[in-house]
């Protein structure tokens, strides 16, 4: 039976705090621009695979994510970026790849640190909460 990608991609996306009294707070993070979304969890998450692998088919792989799809985010993230977040360079002898450009490594890493910082709102908060 084949999984329900939608489904388990939109739970990678939320944020949740511990549980208090059974409960969690839950939520989700993006960064919107002009063309939608610019930057979100499954978006960071193929930045990652790429700087990992360094490649955008084997980053789309990993992820269980066609290259098509991939390689569109790519597209949209350096569209709406300053300057480009992943560089390609075409295949030959010892076959293409992708980086991450240092803007890109700059751009993950402000997500991340938004990232960490909305969890500890979330963990703050529900501490807070009477049930």
């Amino acid at each position: 039976m084949k999984k329900d990608l939608k489904k388990d991609y939109y739970q990678f996306c939320i944020v949740e705090s511990d549980k208090k009294d059974g409960f969690r707070l839950k939520g989700k993070i993006w960064i919107e621009g002009e063309d939608r979304t610019f930057l979100g969890m499954g978006r960071a998450e193929l930045l990652e695979k790429i700087r990992k692998y360094g490649s955008i088919s084997k980053a789309a792989k990993a992820m269980n994510m066609s290259y098509k799809r991939a390689w569109e985010l790519v597209e949209s993230m350096n569209k709406q970026a300053k300057s480009p977040l992943v560089i390609t360079q075409i295949g030959g002898k010892g076959g293409g790849g992708a980086k991450l450009t240092p803007e890109g490594e700059r751009i993950l890493k402000q997500f991340w640190e938004v990232y960490q910082r909305f969890k500890e709102f979330l963990e703050n908060e529900i501490k807070n909460f009477e049930f």
